[in-house]
């Protein structure tokens, strides 16, 4: 039987908080694409695709708000390449400073760490906050300190449910109460469609972000609508749901027996005979009774979440301090 479309968005929308493999998935699955506009560039090393979710069409087909979502792919970042973390990181702060309200030296703006500090794969956010240059304190109590090309930025890393007994929100939303920042940027760990995204990839939006809803928890969602001030999200994948592994696994291995011994080799009725989505909908109906909704993570997703949260940090550091250089926030990165 043909899933139902909201099976088929479903598929599409819950196994990725990628914008770009969500306009993918609705692309293969020959979905109406207006609403949705989509260009890249090529920097050394690496790509930036812009997904433009224009209106609630769009938003519908690609289950994502509408507004503007940055991916920077770069594949070269597993290598310890160095060099090309400074690359990604200034474009990442140029991204970042694109989707910035215009501020004075008055306005402050909140970075936020979201995850768990004490799971690896969830660490990103309270690892940015580490390296993160925060400066209101310095034009709260030492102005004659601050420099021409300094710009107030604070930070906090709220924890999670589980830790504090606080909804993630409800912290931030005290926080933001008192400090009345001009904008918010909350970083945090995601889930991506395919395993090439881990370690490689980062996405910037602007259209805020619900923490944990990458592995099922979905939280408050922290917006412009519940904070009253612009949001903008920055993450990087750091698992992917284990019936995407099989499926990608599946699909890899009815490819090379095609190839192997012709495109009319028999390869199982019901799986040749299926689409893309019916395929997906097989995997998760026989996985379920023994995963449920596992997530996996590589095993050197410590060093990966590690290094792309300086390049992150890196990158935010310039972005709200038009004053530092990509190369001094990044000459501990080895």
């Amino acid at each position: 039987m043909k899933p139902s479309s909201e099976v088929l968005r479903q598929y599409a929308s819950v196994h990725t908080d990628l914008a770009l493999e969500a306009h993918a998935a609705a692309v293969k699955t020959d979905w109406d694409r207006q609403g949705v506009h989509v260009e890249t560039e090529d920097f050394p090393g690496g790509t930036v695709s812009r997904v433009q979710v224009l209106d609630a069409r769009g938003a519908a087909r690609m289950g994502k708000p509408p507004g503007n979502y940055i991916t920077i792919e770069a594949p070269g970042l597993r290598e310890h390449d160095v060099e090309l973390r400074e690359q990604v990181s200034q474009v990442l702060a140029r991204e970042v400073a694109s989707l910035l309200p215009q501020q004075d030296k008055s306005g402050a703006t909140l970075v936020v760490g979201l995850g768990n500090w004490h799971v690896t794969p969830d660490s990103l956010g309270p690892l940015v906050i580490e390296e993160l240059l925060v400066t209101r304190h310095l034009f709260e109590y030492a102005p004659e300190h601050v420099d021409d090309g300094m710009r107030s930025v604070c930070a906090i890393a709220p924890g999670v449910l589980g830790i504090t007994g606080i909804e993630t929100g409800d912290v931030i939303s005290g926080v933001v109460q008192k400090v009345q920042p001009n904008a918010i940027i909350a970083v945090d760990a995601l889930a991506a469609r395919s395993i090439d995204r881990l370690g490689t990839t980062i996405q910037i939006a602007d259209t805020g972000i619900s923490p944990g809803s990458g592995v099922g928890n979905k939280r408050h969602a922290l917006n412009r609508e519940t904070l009253g001030v612009p949001v903008i999200a920055i993450g990087t994948p750091s698992v992917v749901y284990a019936n995407t592994i099989v499926l990608d696994a599946m699909q890899k291995l009815t490819e090379s027996v095609r190839e192997a011994a012709g495109a009319q080799a028999n390869v199982g009725g019901l799986w040749r005979n299926s689409s893309l989505e019916e395929q997906g909908q097989l995997v998760h109906e026989v996985l379920s009774p023994f995963w449920g909704n596992l997530v996996v993570a590589p095993k050197e997703c410590d060093e990966q979440i590690r290094q792309l949260s300086k390049v992150i940090a890196g990158g935010l550091n310039v972005a709200l301090q038009p004053g530092l250089a990509t190369s001094d926030t990044l000459r501990y990165l080895q």
